[in-house]
């Protein structure tokens, strides 16, 4: 009887309540809307997910908090400094140190910081926020992004395991470089600053200084230019190596075949890049020409490796020969390890197709390095990654040809820095109009997605062939 009793109290508590059921109807909408996206087409949820974190930077950005002078910032520099830091590119159209205050060069690092996680990173971790959960195919995909570091059901650790990971480098790059600006006369607060920001800039290969001079001043200080070297390698070696070398250290039978590829090509692309960069600008007066052996050596070094996706520079990239324009561009279309903060189509499809035409020059049917063969679904999305980045910059470097008038070199080196999310500039992003500044905001986008998640991204649907037409070979070559 005291049950039936308290039936009749229901209606009345429930009508205060509405607004809050209301409330929670809605979010409970859109939990199930995103985990659905997460379900289904992970690749999409990526998309959107980097997207919306752009236009949300581009509206702290566009503030008049943000910048130093208290007004309102065009809509297109805006949104390119945002894309620029969410993408972790380090392209600008106005000086970060001058134009942005210190919210704005606030809202720039921590941009500089989410966008290193990663795109399939930061969208797996979209739905793990809002669904609570993680769906078979979203687990797949945040597992495909860090190049199934660990099993299936560890994918909630493994998301950890990268934040944790980047903070702990970035405070310990931090560490090494605060009391450097200290020494060098700065106040406490202000090294500090400098400090966080160089580390956070460094590992995410996003190359944004707050320097007005960048670190042209610091060009012979090693104390500053060895960790900044040393955060940018480790953050374009990619989360599934350092996890790796966490696991195993140096031991090399223990490493996975990723991991093998990614260390040996970033070391040989870093060797070969030093030693092609120092004899090309050996004698050029306006870049090292008038340097000692000593200063010689560490700029080439330091050049070859800001070219994989840094963006730092000490020398102006427009005095360089243009030989070494041409081998920064191919450096920097070649990029870092996936999954990683670098850009570029990747060290391991540069392996993977060198691998690729080497097997076919010795007639092997199967691609096979270190007592493993590489599947044939893999060297088709090497290809595709290649074939799609030639193709968006080739576009790009169309339409900028025709809007801004300038010479090919300046044109294809700025576009490939963009789509490479290097950040190298020969200025040419400055001078662009806006409609320019929109064609290189959409190649960043593009180039940090990743070309082979833009395009699963924009798909309809997933297709699955249920037949097979007869084989049939056509002449190559």
């Amino acid at each position: 009887m005291t049950q039936r009793q308290t039936r009749p109290r229901n209606p009345a508590s429930w009508h205060p309540a509405a607004p809050e059921r209301e409330g929670l109807w809605i979010f409970t909408r859109v939990r199930d809307f995103v985990d659905d996206i997460a379900n289904t087409s992970p690749a999409r949820l990526a998309l959107s997910a980097f997207g919306a974190v752009c236009l949300v930077f581009t509206f702290f950005l566009s503030l008049p908090i943000s910048s130093a002078t208290g007004t309102a910032t065009p809509i297109h520099q805006a949104l390119f400094t945002a894309v620029s830091a969410v993408c972790v590119t380090g392209l600008t159209v106005v000086s970060t140190a001058v134009h942005w205050s210190f919210f704005g060069q606030l809202v720039i690092l921590i941009g500089i910081f989410v966008g290193g996680l990663g795109t399939l990173t930061l969208a797996s971790l979209l739905a793990l926020m809002v669904s609570k959960k993680l769906g078979v195919r979203g687990k797949l995909i945040a597992q495909e992004a860090m190049n199934n570091a660990g099993r299936l059901g560890e994918v909630g650790t493994l998301l950890r395991i990268v934040i944790v990971t980047s903070v702990v480098i970035e405070g310990v790059l931090a560490l090494a470089l605060i009391p450097r600006f200290m020494t060098l006369g700065e106040p406490f607060w202000q090294s500090v600053w400098h400090g966080v920001f160089y580390s956070i800039s460094s590992f995410n290969n996003a190359g944004f200084t707050p320097h007005s001079d960048g670190i042209v001043p610091y060009e012979t200080d090693l104390w500053i230019l060895i960790p900044l070297m040393l955060g940018v390698f480790l953050g374009s070696l990619g989360f599934p190596v350092v996890m790796v070398l966490q696991q195993n250290g140096l031991n090399w039978k223990k490493w996975n075949l990723h991991t093998k590829l990614t260390i040996q090509v970033s070391f040989i692309l870093l060797a070969a890049g030093t030693v092609l960069w120092a004899l090309m600008e050996w004698d050029n007066v306006r870049t090292i020409g008038h340097m000692d052996l000593g200063d010689k050596i560490t700029h080439s070094l330091f050049a070859s490796v800001m070219t994989r996706s840094g963006g730092f520079n000490l020398v102006d990239q427009n005095h360089m020969e243009s030989t070494t324009m041409l081998l920064t561009d191919a450096l920097m279309f070649a990029g870092g390890g996936s999954a990683s903060t670098a850009g570029g189509i990747k060290v391991t499809t540069i392996a993977v197709m060198f691998l690729a035409i080497v097997a076919e020059a010795r007639g092997d049917s199967d691609v096979k390095v270190y007592g493993r063969t590489i599947p044939q679904g893999t060297m088709r999305v090497a290809i595709s990654v290649i074939v799609a980045g030639a193709t968006l910059v080739s576009v790009s470097a169309f339409l900028l040809l025709q809007i801004s008038g300038a010479s090919l070199d300046r044109v294809l080196f700025e576009t490939i820095s963009a789509f490479a999310t290097v950040g190298l500039s020969t200025n040419l992003s400055a001078e662009l109009p806006p409609s320019g500044v929109y064609v290189l905001t959409a190649l960043m986008f593009a180039g940090r997605v990743g070309t082979v998640t833009l395009a699963a991204g924009l798909a309809l649907r997933q297709r699955s062939q249920l037949f097979h037409y007869p084989e049939e070979r056509p002449i190559i070559g």
